[in-house]
């Protein structure tokens, strides 16, 4: 088999920039595809040459086998990395490169489509005498014979679609009178995001650990496993946190795992990077759950434990090479935890978050590695998911590392859309986390009160410090005489100075009196002391104060004469300071107006105009990001107006239905559908 010179990526974001890197220094030539979304996106920039491929639903751009088949042969390449996602798992992608004899670096399409589905894949692993989780996994999918199923299997259970993954199409059950209806929205979902509306019932096991582990195989007749990875930190079924080695793996209990692990790559003659992801309870027993066909987004904790890189592993493999190492020669040293960044807001059941990216400032610093898809001025789109980076830190103990990876979040800054970053560093610091004892179950348990980011008092006084010397030294700037020794001195009363923050009626007016390096702020019930330890210029991002006795260091960047951001212990701020500056023409929302919370596609509408609603009705759904959010009425009231349809695609804050309400204000809530 010839050796591999020019490499494409179908894909986009984090997991394109990295492959290229290691494509980079391989000495391969890297070519990238974009859609009119991302053509200023820093994986384009990083490659040897770059191909438009389509607008910017994925469904016209990155999941266009043709489009992509044709960037390959217009550039070139001679082999096609799929990343994860997409078509990475595409049985027909496979088969088409191997028609055009295009290199898909990943398994063969058979592979792909047996492991591809949930059902099959459980069949083939029962008959190869790898451990499974009872269920139903049967043809027949009407719904008699699945309740039938149910009752034999029992409750709790889970229903799981066929062919999906990350959460969709799945739905937990506890009571039997709420399986019909978890069948029907589970098939909706599965349709909708897969194209497959067949299902499996599994019985649900608890409070389990999920635990994958890493294999690869070549053409040669060799499989190994690279240990394992501890992925029980997840929302809405989609993994936050993950990390190698597991707390409570023993070298027993790898073993048999590992051994497991490659039997199922061994029964479907794979070839390549695969996942074999399992449950395992309290008594350590393991359940097969699913094989991931491709590079995991978590391959980075693998990588550092292992010292190998998975990519060109990958690579050499898809140009006919023997594996590597032989199983003998792979070990783990240290430890490594990976947090994954999102655009989401937490504390409204994460939904995701789009927007511009004003500032990205990653962490730096001994055992940190941060794989990110964004560059300052990035735009966070609604068409794709929303993560935007891994921040990953390794260590020789599990807990250097998990302390390693909360300074790196906090210092790791984010200017523009809301993230996860103060939810992952508070999960990282829980005391259920630090013992190495999170389930499944543990954002659940302990994460079921508001989310809401913990808020310091001080920042307002901060900000209008920081803007005042910001304004200060631009003042300077344009003098030709001033002394920088006198600035804020005075011979009579210290000068003093007003700000507020937020154009609300109700925001606090903050008084600033100046001497020097020294300041006074004040609100109505509170004064501040605030000593500015460095002197910051237009050129300036991080800024350091001690704030009644408190040394305080942060990060900033100015957007104008009056606004900031500030990060400070893993918290994004903007501070506007409405006094100082022309207050911005902002939409009016009526009281009845009901908006989109995000870009998406509307999948249904549940009322008409002239209908009466109850407070917490569902209106509509809506579907961004690969997920589903239901739009619930906040007040009882009339539909006066229905400005959208089954099919619409529609822009965050656009208006969808109008609500008279005479004694409430209308606000929409947002639900999220399980999944």
């Amino acid at each position: 088999m010839s050796m591999i010179h020019t490499v494409l990526v179908a894909n986009r974001g984090e997991i394109a920039c990295r492959v290229l890197r290691t494509v980079r220094a391989m000495g391969l030539r890297g070519v990238a595809v974009y859609s009119d979304a991302d053509a200023d996106a820093p994986h384009v920039r990083m490659a040897d040459e770059a191909v438009r491929i389509g607008p910017a639903p994925a469904a016209e751009s990155y999941l266009r086998i043709d489009a992509i088949l044709d960037a390959a042969r217009t550039t070139g390449a001679d082999a096609i990395h799929p990343g994860y996602g997409f078509l990475s798992e595409n049985a027909a992608f496979a088969t088409a490169c191997d028609a055009a004899g295009i290199r898909f670096i990943g398994p063969d399409a058979h592979a792909i489509e047996v492991m591809g589905n949930k059902a099959e894949s459980k069949r083939r692993m029962i008959e190869a005498g790898v451990p499974c989780i009872p269920g139903y996994e049967g043809t027949d999918q009407h719904d008699e014979t699945m309740i039938s199923a149910a009752e034999r299997i029992g409750f709790p259970l889970m229903v799981k679609a066929a062919a999906g993954g990350g959460g969709r199409g799945m739905r937990l059950v506890h009571d039997p009178a709420e399986l019909l209806g978890a069948l029907q929205r589970a098939r909706s979902e599965a349709l909708n995001a897969f194209g497959s509306d067949e299902l499996i019932l599994e019985r649900a096991v608890l409070q389990p650990r999920h635990v994958e582990i890493q294999v690869f195989a070549d053409t040669h007749g060799h499989a190994v496993h690279l240990g394992e990875r501890d992925c029980s930190v997840q929302r809405r079924h989609q993994k936050v946190l993950e990390e190698s080695p597991c707390p409570v793996m023993t070298p027993e209990l790898r073993s048999a795992m590992g051994a497991a692990a490659v039997k199922v790559a061994q029964a479907i003659n794979y070839r390549g990077a695969g996942t074999v992801e399992f449950l395992l309870d309290a008594e350590k027993n393991f359940y097969f759950l699913e094989m991931n066909t491709r590079l995991q987004v978590e391959h980075p904790v693998t990588e550092l434990v292992t010292g190998q890189d998975l990519v060109e592993w990958q690579i050499r493999v898809a140009q006919g090479e023997a594996l590597p190492c032989e199983q003998e020669a792979i070990s783990l040293a240290g430890h490594a935890i990976e947090a994954r960044l999102y655009c989401e807001d937490p504390a409204e059941d994460f939904l995701p978050a789009t927007g511009h990216v004003d500032g990205w400032r990653p962490a730096q610093g001994e055992g940190i590695r941060i794989d990110a898809g964004i560059a300052s001025g990035s735009d966070v789109s609604p068409f794709y998911d929303p993560m935007v980076a891994k921040v990953i830190a390794y260590g020789p103990s599990r807990d250097m590392a998990r302390r390693r990876l909360i300074k790196a979040l906090k210092d790791t800054a984010l200017f523009g859309p809301r993230t996860n970053k103060s939810f992952l560093i508070r999960a990282l610091e829980h005391p259920v986390f630090a013992a190495g004892e999170a389930t499944t179950a543990f954002i659940g348990e302990n994460f079921d009160c508001d989310l809401s980011p913990p808020q310091d008092g001080r920042l307002p006084a901060i900000a209008a410090v920081l803007l005042l010397q910001l304004q200060a030294s631009e003042h300077l700037q344009a003098s030709l005489s001033n002394n920088v020794d006198l600035l804020n001195w005075s011979s009579g009363f210290a000068p003093t100075h007003s700000a507020r923050f937020g154009a609300d009626a109700d925001a606090p007016t903050l008084r600033i009196q100046a001497r020097g390096t020294q300041y006074q702020v004040s609100s109505s019930d509170t004064t501040w002391a605030i000593a500015a330890l460095t002197a910051v210029t237009a050129d300036s991002d991080r800024a350091e104060y001690r704030v009644d006795g408190d040394k305080v260091v942060l990060q900033f960047q100015r957007m104008g004469y009056a606004d900031v951001w500030i990060s400070l212990d893993g918290l994004e701020h903007r501070f506007v300071d409405v006094l100082n500056t022309p207050q911005s023409a902002a939409a009016a929302v009526g009281s009845g107006d009901v908006a989109a919370p995000m870009h998406g596609v509307v999948l249904e509408v549940h009322v008409a105009e002239g209908d009466t609603v109850t407070k917490g009705q569902p209106l509509a759904v809506l579907e961004a990001m690969k997920m589903q959010h239901e739009l619930l009425s906040a007040v009882a009231g009339t539909v006066v107006e229905v400005r959208v349809a089954v099919g619409q695609q529609v822009a965050g804050n656009d208006i969808l239905i109008r609500l008279d309400s005479a004694s409430e204000d209308a606000a929409t809530e947002t639900e999220e559908l399980p999944a």
